[in-house]
């Protein structure tokens, strides 16, 4: 045993009262409260045509990358078509959809659109079977749409290669799942905390209850995002909690499994969630930054005949092309011969579009010309 007389803490006497210091917290709090503030502000002078841009950026991104955190790949071009499908938007041509992918956007975009219709058993229940529309998960038949039974044994989350895998977490057995989980719906629909913590501690009390046989963790970030949502007051997503877990992931399992083995105090935890919360809003005002950068300098050549190999290569150079842009590089990505990328950059330093870049080296490099 680790803390006292219990493993878990929802084995504690005092499970579910959670504890915080509110104090420790509020710093962190006024500073992603800001960020989201300073964001919003921008994008209100940002223009419609460009928020819908960024906020299909946003869902697509949390929707592929709260996948990728369960080891799981969607295809991009797929999740983009499906958002945009349902929001209204026009992107061109639209990549096939399966269901699977249809049903993670379509909780996703049921947690965020409808942030403000309250969480019920339902909703949680119907999430869950648009996850797992064929009632499998890989190939192991589970319980879509319903809580778990634990048929065939407890709950356990478990980490390591397979042969030498431990329990880091273990979830309370079925039995309890309805009174549990009433207890959390119930607390869903309560204002005693603020708003940025209720988030954090949704994720953290869904995860540990663990109510599903799969697909907790997606759900656990949908209902996160649905209490931020609420808190931004807006029912569109500008930026990705998801993506940031992504990128800090042994850093977010570490913290849950310490967490789960420690007491109702959770200030430690919350502490985690607000920083990953403002690097995922700063990471926002990054991705705002650049589509600024993209429509200035559209609109500054809108009138230039261009190609659409040149377009494609100049919104490769936009969006952060890695490495130096060569005229062999030119005819790899525009899959064009080496003469014709020749031709195509020649153009573009014509119209003064491009420029050659001063940096030394074998072959010339080319730069944008801002």
């Amino acid at each position: 045993m680790e803390c006292g007389d219990y493993t878990y803490i929802w084995q504690a006497p005092d499970w579910p009262r959670w504890r915080y210091d509110l104090t420790a917290l509020a710093a962190a709090m006024s500073e992603v409260s800001h960020a989201q503030g300073y964001l919003l502000g921008r994008l209100e002078e940002a223009g419609l045509l460009l928020r819908d841009q960024l906020s299909l950026t946003a869902l697509t991104e949390d929707v592929v990358k709260t996948s990728e955190i369960e080891g799981e790949s969607l295809n991009v071009q797929s999740v983009r078509s499906s958002i945009a499908r349902r929001l209204g938007l026009d992107i061109g041509a639209l990549a096939p959809v399966d269901r699977h992918i249809e049903g993670v956007v379509d909780m996703v975009l049921d947690a965020t659109a409808n942030s403000r219709a309250p969480l019920t058993r339902e909703r949680l229940f119907g999430w869950h079977a648009a996850l797992f529309p064929t009632g499998y998960s890989g190939l192991t038949r589970i319980r879509a749409g319903a809580w778990r039974d634990d048929a065939s044994g407890p709950m356990q989350v478990l980490s390591g290669p397979v042969g030498r895998q431990r329990v880091y977490f273990e979830a309370p057995p079925a039995p309890r799942l309805e009174a549990e989980m009433a207890r959390f719906l119930g607390w869903m629909g309560e204002t005693d905390d603020p708003p940025l913590i209720k988030s954090g501690l949704a994720h953290l009390w869904f995860l540990t209850v663990h109510p599903f046989d799969d697909g907790n963790g997606r759900i656990a970030r949908a209902i996160g995002d649905m209490l931020l949502a609420r808190a931004d007051g807006s029912p569109q997503r500008f930026y990705s909690l998801s993506a940031q877990i992504q990128r800090e992931r042994k850093a977010y399992y570490s913290i849950l499994e310490r967490t789960q083995k420690e007491t109702m105090d959770v200030t430690e935890w919350l502490s985690w969630f607000l920083e990953a919360l403002w690097h995922a809003v700063d990471q926002a005002h990054t991705g705002l930054d650049t589509a600024l950068t993209k429509a200035r300098f559209w609109r500054q050549y809108a009138e230039l005949p261009l190609n659409e190999r040149q377009m494609k290569l100049l919104n490769r150079l936009l969006d952060g092309l890695e490495g130096k842009l060569t005229s062999s590089k030119w005819a790899s990505i525009a899959k064009c011969s080496p003469d014709t990328a020749l031709r195509d950059i020649t153009d573009l330093l014509s119209k003064g579009v491009l420029r050659k870049t001063t940096a030394g080296g074998r072959s010339t490099g080319y730069q944008l010309n801002k």
